[in-house]
């Protein structure tokens, strides 16, 4: 199930829900009970490399439907 941030605009506490997808837009109280509450941002990492440089190239010469080796 996923986890969304929310953050309290009443006493500034930020805090982490597990809701279905389709809940996650719903209103949620903060932990001290107030709900004046608002959903967070997140940004998620979804592998690679994280020095930010691009691929290598294939052996093969890459590009084309199977690294350039059945492209004419």
């Amino acid at each position: 199930m996923p986890r969304y941030e929310y953050s309290c605009r009443t006493c500034g506490d930020t805090f982490e829900l597990s809701r279905p997808m389709a809940e996650s837009a719903d209103p949620a109280n903060c932990p001290a009970g107030h709900d004046d509450t608002v959903k967070l941002l997140s940004t998620v990492a979804v592998g690679g490399a994280a020095s930010g440089s691009a691929p290598a190239p294939s052996p093969r010469g890459g590009g084309g439907c199977c690294g350039g080796g059945c492209c004419g």
